[in-house]
């Protein structure tokens, strides 16, 4: 009895489960579907938030809260800048911005955020120039006379804990942006400063949702059609991708909305490139796999337990590996990095369930039919072995110590850009790609024309009795613009410094002219500066502090959690391929890879894309993902390796992976290296930067290093690659490999 005659009695059991699978899936992404797309609700997007809570920075934050239970807000100014193209502005055009002022402070949007200033036991908004301070007008036009600045601050303890504050600063300042569009002839007008720039990166998440997404599933739609040659098998793939980040993004938004876990814009965009990038990497594998064994079992059914078979085990040790290294972020000192460790880990482990669990019943409904037109007949040949990776791997088993040797110096030749990478840190301003945003615009106005905007960079707390002497160790430092003690307006004609359980505070603005590495550097110089006061207790905190604080614990983060990731995927991998010597071979050449791509970076960033420099976490996040993902395609082969050498030996069956998995992983790569790459779309330094790293990076491994380095050593090696397994031991006779070689194989 043939197995096809013994199956039909089971057929409709099979199918019927298969279907009720099917539809359950599909009531989990309706219920899911409308929950995924509320994330940017349950954002948190502020650097101090994500600081240790042993930074000066966190610190500063602590002792200015009293200053506004006592009353003294905490300013986060909203900058207006205006500019005339021809004319000059003058005492004449005062009442014309007073009432511009008036109407902007009128704006829903804007009245619930103002701050505002005690005198004489009255609250007034806190505005510059003010109408009721005489002479103020003339003093926020500049030199030349071209350029206008208006100061409106907004009560930033009003946002603070406010996970849509992002969201709402987008909206104030989108409707002020509309109000001074063009408030007299010939002037226009722009909102800048530290609300301009906070709603630029709330405009830039806000295309996660959108424009990422879109383009990605577009990305990986085209590259699907011209893989499979199909007008529906690319569907399957896709619709797993999909539902993998329905389920991943609803179970985020629970999680962050009860406070289990953070999540901020960057690690959302990660996050849907992430998944839909693994995802369909394992379905590409999955799908790839139940070709080939259609073509030796008529059941469709039965075709597809083989299938599931042959890759569960590596699909799930790609999911782990890439989520335990994820997971080795919750080391960091940085609860931003630390919140991308469980949201990227749920992300990777939704798709693996997805596709062990969805797409195979998805799949066996259909049957050979989702191949169309190219179905794969029972009995026919693996047309993998005779195609151009068969001649790939015939080209490696006839040269494989040349093959990993010329390999490996190309790599070498490119880990020597490495030195022209600068990880640093850059400027809020550096920060975006799209440099004509009208925030952007308005601080270069503020430049041209010498205009200090009222902002401020650091804010050092201090015993108010050592004020003077601290003010004077404050102004000794290069690169401070300007330097004035936060002060009590309840007395205008006497104004005192404003003293809170006998502290005082300072605010302070940095050189706007120089780029952000700099002005990080002189918070570091401004705090070892005031530390010299006795007696003072000075801390320097702010913005541009709490940017040098996340630099320095970036660099903290990468020295410890490199080592610890490399050493948790070398474990992973001896226990998946039983083996010492080939995980660590394996851990090498992706080390090796990641390298390479940051000599490739260094060299791109500056001299290609012109971008000032990179993050201080970029080598960490470039790591993780190339590491982590770079291994996959190593353990899809690999795994491929141990099974064929178990049959035939371990050169023939290294040949014969290489041979039948070439395609189907090189697809996959190209699909990731897409997925990422879509986050160049995003006007952010950052991700285009990560985007570009992961996605060459992804290619340099998958069409170099698994393609001919790995084959080549495992070749060159032989059967000791598996030491100390019992592979390494087994007896070896002649026999003809898959692809057409004479070559020695275990029995």
């Amino acid at each position: 009895m043939s197995d096809k005659t013994a199956m039909t009695p089971r057929r409709p059991k099979f199918f019927l489960a298969a279907l009720i699978l099917t539809v359950v899936w599909f009531g989990v992404g309706g219920v899911l579907g409308p929950i995924s797309g509320k994330l940017s609700e349950v954002q948190s997007n502020d650097n101090a938030e994500f600081l240790p809570a042993n930074s000066e920075t966190t610190k500063v934050s602590v002792v200015l809260e009293k200053f506004q239970k006592a009353g003294g807000a905490e300013y986060l100014p909203m900058t207006l800048v205006f500019e005339k193209s021809s004319g000059t502005f003058s005492t004449a055009d005062q009442p014309t911005y007073d009432s511009l002022v008036r109407d902007i402070i009128a704006i829903p949007e804007v009245a619930g955020y103002l701050a505002y200033i005690d005198v004489n036991g009255q609250q007034f908004p806190s505005v510059f120039p003010n109408p009721a301070v005489p002479g103020s007008f003339e003093q926020a036009i500049s030199a030349d006379g071209e350029a206008l600045v208006i100061n409106i601050n907004l009560d930033s303890a009003k946002l603070q804990g406010d996970k849509g504050a992002f969201a709402k600063i987008r909206k104030v300042a989108d409707k002020v942006q509309a109000a001074v569009d063009a408030p007299a002839a010939n002037t226009q007008g722009y909102v800048t400063g530290v609300v301009g720039i906070f709603a630029e990166f709330a405009a830039a998440f806000a295309g996660i949702d959108g424009t990422l997404l879109l383009t990605t599933l577009g990305a990986v739609a085209i590259i699907l059609i011209l893989v499979y040659r199909s007008p529906t098998l690319w569907i399957f793939p896709l619709l797993s991708a999909g539902f993998s980040l329905t389920v991943a993004s609803g179970a985020i938004y629970f999680l962050a909305k009860n406070d289990v876990i953070k999540l901020n814009g960057q690690s959302q965009g990660i996050l849907s490139v992430l998944v839909l990038g693994a995802a369909t990497d394992y379905a590409l594998l999955l799908i790839s796999r139940y070709r080939e064994e259609l073509r030796h079992d008529e059941d469709k059914y039965h075709a597809m337990l083989a299938a599931w078979r042959g890759t569960w085990e590596p699909i799930a040790a790609s999911a782990g590996t890439v989520a335990v290294g994820l997971m080795c972020l919750q080391l960091s000192e940085l609860k931003s990095n630390a919140g991308l460790g469980p949201v990227g880990a749920i992300g990777v482990i939704s798709a693996l369930i997805v596709t062990l669990f969805f797409l195979p019943p998805f799949l066996v409904l259909f049957g050979r039919k989702v191949f169309w037109p190219f179905v794969p007949k029972f009995g026919s040949e693996i047309a993998e072995t005779k195609g151009i990776w068969g001649k790939v791997a015939r080209s490696v088993g006839r040269r494989p110590r040349a093959s990993w040797i010329v390999s490996s110096l190309v790599l070498l030749v490119a880990v020597a850009g490495i030195t022209q990478l600068k990880a640093e840190g850059i400027s809020d301003v550096d920060t975006f790609t799209n440099k004509d945003a009208k925030p952007l615009v308005g601080l270069q106005i503020l430049d041209e024309h010498n205009l200090v905007p009222p902002a401020t960079d650091a804010t050092i707390v201090l015993k108010a009795d050592r004020l003077e002497a601290v003010l004077a160790a404050t102004n000794s430092v290069a690169g401070v613009a300007q330097a004035a003690p936060r002060m009590d307006f309840s007395n205008p004609t006497a104004p005192t410094p404003t003293v809170v359980d006998g502290y005082a505070a300072i605010d302070v603005t940095f050189d706007a002219t120089e780029s952000g590495a700099v002005q990080q550097q002189y918070v570091a110089d401004l705090r070892e500066s005031v530390r010299t006061v006795s007696g003072a207790e000075a801390m320097v905190g702010g913005n541009i502090a709490a940017n040098y604080d996340v630099q320095q614990a970036s660099r903290h983060d990468r020295t410890l959690i490199i080592p610890v990731i490399l050493v948790v995927i070398t474990l992973i991998l001896m226990l998946l391929l039983r083996s010492i010597l080939a995980p660590i071979l394996l851990v090498l050449t992706v080390v090796l890879s990641f390298a390479a791509t940051l000599g490739v970076c260094g060299i791109v960033f500056e001299r290609v894309l012109g971008f000032p420099g990179a993050d201080a976490s970029f080598p960490l996040f470039a790591f993780v993902f190339l590491v982590a993902l770079g291994i996959d395609y190593n353990i899809f082969l690999m795994t491929r390796v141990r099974e064929e050498s178990i049959k035939i030996g371990t050169r023939a069956g290294t040949l014969k992976a290489l041979a039948v998995t070439g395609g189907v992983i090189t697809s996959a790569g190209i699909v990731l290296a897409a997925t990422f790459a879509a986050l160049g779309i995003l006007p952010l330094v950052f991700l285009a930067e990560l985007g570009f790293a992961v996605a060459f990076g992804v290619l340099l491994d998958t069409l170099l290093v698994r393609s001919i380095l790995v084959p080549a050593l495992a070749y060159d090696i032989d059967k000791k690659i598996w030491w100390p397994s019992k592979l390494d031991r087994d007896p070896v006779i002649e026999a003809p490999d898959a692809v057409g070689n004479r070559e020695k194989v275990s029995v």
